[in-house]
């Protein structure tokens, strides 16, 4: 080895010694360090142990035992018991209570449902013109309870909630031509309506098959005229004969001391339009100008009827078959038929309908029999009673039915009955025993 590597060596070994010598510096340190800690937790532990031992000493008292509860104590639980147990026993009772009073209160409401709604029906079926006024002013509530007092509506109140609920409170003033088969809603849309206020011009109609009565009711209803003057100028012989020039159907037969009113089957339906404070004569003479239509498009045919009636014939015929057979233009034909057959063999009408007229019962299908069960009702119009027809017209008939008698069919029917158990169709024979047979398959219901 040369001189200088054994420097090195010498110089290497040197260092290395050097760094052993810190190395052992540093961890001789650290076990200070150590030998401070274990001092420190043996500490710890001692005096954890001085507190163990010291716990140990002290003499914790012993939990006391449970006494029993005074008598008084007892009695009182016993009652929270027990009304513990009643209020569990009230829970279904009242339960019941609820739903009872739930139900009643279901059914009250269910009631007042219904009777609103009632309250809005017509208060009748049958035609009947009211004239109601509508003052400047009227609230809602007025107007209702004139409406009841008038007979036009049901029940005041009802009627107020229903203009409210359906915004009809815009109700205007005048006077309204309204009538009592009108439902609530048609009533209040025509006081709502401006239009519908009554001008100087007013309209009434006449139905077919309305008696003069009729007539003369709604035309006052409309009018400033009353229905019993209408009644007194129709039977005004010395007025009507001071027109028959003007009207050539009115002869000397209408002034019959039977009849009960000369005009009767002479006042054509139609709707008319007259001023409102226009006289029994104006209106009348309106109602004979249609007449007088009519009868110049049938003048020929009813002087050459096949059967020779008089024009006071026609007509009275032409109002029995309007009674009996309604609108239906065929049904009309057909009895039309019958009537002539009857008449031309001398046997009696027997038309319930003539008896109706002279007991002065009005037409109600539900009462029918109240014609049929008068038959001896001692009166000229009464055709069970007398042979040929009538005294005169017991209503005033339309067009159709005049056309019926003018131009009647030829058939061999003496006979006919009309299912009023049914569909109202009406039935014809040509014997007794045909008919009997229709009346015991067909009136089941009597």
């Amino acid at each position: 080895m040369s001189p200088d590597n054994r420097r090195k060596t010498s110089a290497s070994v040197a260092n290395a010694a050097e760094g052993i010598r810190r190395v052992d510096q540093k961890i001789e340190k650290r076990q200070k360090n150590y030998d401070q800690i274990d001092e420190a937790f043996e500490s710890f532990s001692n005096e954890l142990k001085a507190v163990e031992d010291e716990s140990r000493k002290i003499q914790y008292p012993k939990p006391e035992e449970k006494k029993p509860m005074s008598n008084d104590k007892t009695d009182e639980l016993e009652q929270v018991k027990m009304t513990r147990k009643k209020k569990k026993k009230k829970k279904p009772i009242l339960r019941w209570i609820i739903l009872l009073i739930v139900l009643a209160l279901i059914s009250i409401l269910g009631a007042a449902v219904w009777y609103y709604f009632d309250c809005q029906k017509a208060v009748q079926k049958e035609e009947e013109a009211v004239v109601f006024t509508v003052n400047p002013g009227d609230t809602v509530q007025t107007v209702t309870e004139n409406l009841e007092a008038a007979g036009l509506i049901k029940d005041a109140k009802m009627a107020y909630y229903f203009v409210r609920l359906n915004h009809f409170s815009d109700i205007v003033a005048g006077d309204f031509s309204l009538d009592k088969s009108w439902d609530v809603k048609r009533i209040f849309a025509y006081l709502n309506d401006q239009n519908a206020v009554i001008q100087d011009d007013v309209r009434f109609t006449i139905i077919e098959g309305d008696w003069a009565k009729h007539a003369a009711n709604s035309i006052a209803a409309v009018t400033e005229l009353k229905a019993e003057d209408l009644i007194a100028l129709w039977n005004n012989e010395e007025w009507i004969r001071s027109i028959m020039p003007d009207y050539p159907f009115l002869t000397e037969e209408i002034f019959d001391n039977d009849i009960r009113i000369k005009l009767e089957g002479y006042l054509t339906p139609d709707t008319y339009e007259v001023k409102k404070d226009c006289t029994a004569e104006e209106a009348t003479l309106k109602i004979l100008d249609e007449t007088l239509n009519i009868y110049n498009q049938y003048a020929e045919a009813i002087a050459n009827n096949p059967e020779g009636f008089s024009i006071h014939e026609v007509y009275t015929l032409a109002s029995i078959i309007q009674y009996e057979a309604g609108t239906n233009k065929e049904t009309q034909e057909l009895v039309s038929s019958v009537f002539i057959n009857r008449l031309a063999w001398d046997y009696p009408m027997q038309s319930s309908v003539t008896v109706c007229y002279a007991i002065d019962y009005d037409r109600n299908t539900d009462n029918w029999q109240a014609c049929e069960v008068n038959t001896e009702f001692n009166s000229p119009y009464n055709t069970y009673k007398y042979t040929g027809l009538p005294p005169g017209p017991i209503e005033n008939p339309g067009i159709d039915a005049i056309d019926s008698v003018v131009h009647a069919p030829e058939t061999n029917y003496f006979f006919f009955m009309a299912d009023v158990c049914g569909d109202g169709t009406v039935y014809f024979a040509e014997t007794e025993n045909e008919h009997y047979a229709n009346v015991a398959k067909y009136l089941t219901c009597y």
